[in-house]
């Protein structure tokens, strides 16, 4: 698989004059903040340089919570930004997460929240409804396969607030395994068992359906579900 010959490394899933798709690491900013620390815009620029020699445009299309990683999609044009970013605001794009979570989830479910965002703690808490500043958040899941006390959850977002998964989840009495923020009592340090697997949108430029999945590594706790390393 190739891959931006960074530091960190970051594998491409797909590329065209049109769009850069990548395997974002867990643990990387998806784009630079008060830290100082490296985030996929500025790598994948600096990959991009090595072959255009300037300064080359790049759009940052979603983001994905640092801690998370998976399929995260960038625009290598102007006119594929503003296509793209359409068809999120349309929800024309699919985006499918698989959470590993503690608890007792159900079978399947659709959670709905208020919630609000402490930006000087970047936290995001559940409100109710009545709060202004709360914004509505929707997902909804499915349990794919149990081991022991764990399952393996599909999620589908009909909203894209910050850490929304995350979060909802772990209102609802099922955290995140790895969730250090949001999942009560558990050890700092491990990496997050969320990921985003799957992206479905229409190429900006021809209209194409594309359709990406990507699945985890063989690691724990994804060791533990045999769908996850099929």
């Amino acid at each position: 698989m190739k891959q931006t010959q960074t530091d960190p490394n970051i594998s491409i899933i797909y590329e065209d004059e049109h769009l850069l798709l990548i395997d974002k690491p867990a643990g990387l900013l998806s784009q630079e903040d008060h830290t100082g620390d490296m985030d996929v815009l500025t790598l994948c620029k600096q990959y991009l340089s090595r072959s255009q020699n300037n300064n080359p445009y790049l759009g940052l299309i979603h983001r994905l919570d640092r801690p998370v990683g998976g399929l995260m999609l960038l625009a290598k044009s102007r006119n594929a930004a503003a296509n793209l970013s359409k068809q999120i605001r349309n929800r024309t794009v699919q985006k499918t997460y698989w959470a590993i979570t503690m608890g007792a989830p159900p079978r399947n479910g659709v959670l709905t929240h208020d919630l609000q965002k402490d930006r000087d703690a970047n936290v995001v808490e559940v409100v109710t409804g009545n709060q202004q500043k709360g914004k509505r958040a929707e997902l909804s899941f499915a349990k794919l396969e149990e081991s022991d006390d764990l399952h393996l959850l599909s999620v589908h977002l009909q909203t894209g607030r910050p850490h929304q998964i995350r979060v909802q989840l772990a209102h609802e009495g099922y955290p995140i395994w790895g969730d250090y923020k949001y999942g009560q009592n558990q050890p700092d340090g491990r990496t997050m068992a969320l990921r985003a697997v799957e992206l479905v949108f229409k190429h900006p430029n021809t209209n194409q359906h594309l359709h990406f999945e990507l699945a985890p590594s063989n690691e724990y706790p994804w060791s533990q579900f045999s769908i996850a390393h099929q």
